[in-house]
């Protein structure tokens, strides 16, 4: 399932759980259109989108977490594909953009932390980093936000993060893909690219 990766050797890889806007980011990085279906959960594939002659790539992974009318094993594998694609071209992956939903995302954090468990957005966080894959959080749908500081503040403070937020913008971005309002993202992923002398790929951001 996760053997159609395009020869690339610069990647730039978005993850995050099912609905929370990463087709979407996709489409607004790349301008083009992807299947997405109505329903969490249709990209079970990775979406790759490559510009021939360019060695580079942008990938949308599957979503992880709970899909509705998906089996728990199967939400496993995916998670599991995931983590293995990952590891198998993190040498590759100059930036790993994990998205969240501004909205819920602290509500869902919270739900799933406990003495046995730990969030899969804290989890994919912590495993970019330990991949060595420099990681921007592209907080979305900021658009339906009211108290923007705080929810990012406590965002911040779920990954690990001391707020304020504002001393992190070169890893949290603030979005609102639907709007096209992505400006702190590219912002942050050009840093990453220029730190690892990519500045030929800042057109694609």
């Amino acid at each position: 399932m996760f053997d159609e990766r395009p020869d690339r050797d610069a990647e730039v890889v978005l993850v995050g759980r099912s609905n929370v806007g990463k087709s979407t980011l996709m489409r607004e990085l790349t301008g083009h259109s992807f299947d997405t279906g109505g329903k969490p959960g249709v990209t079970r594939q990775p979406n790759h989108y490559d510009w021939a002659p360019e060695d580079f790539v942008i990938t949308d992974l599957p979503g992880f977490g709970f899909m509705s009318g998906v089996h728990e094993d199967q939400r496993e594998q995916i998670k599991t594909d995931i983590v293995r694609y990952l590891e198998e071209f993190a040498e590759h992956v100059l930036v790993g953009v994990l998205v969240l939903d501004g909205k819920s995302a602290v509500d869902i954090i919270d739900r799933h932390s406990g003495p046995d468990e730990i969030p899969y957005d804290v989890e994919m966080f912590h495993f970019l980093q330990d991949l060595g894959v420099p990681t921007v959080v592209a907080v979305n749908k900021m658009d339906k936000v009211d108290d923007r500081d705080e929810r990012l503040n406590e965002i911040c403070d779920r990954l690990g993060l001391l707020p304020p937020w504002k001393q992190w913008q070169d890893t949290i971005a603030p979005i609102t893909a639907k709007q096209g309002r992505i400006e702190p993202l590219r912002e942050a992923v050009r840093t990453h690219l220029h730190g690892q002398q990519r500045d030929d790929l800042f057109k694609f951001f």
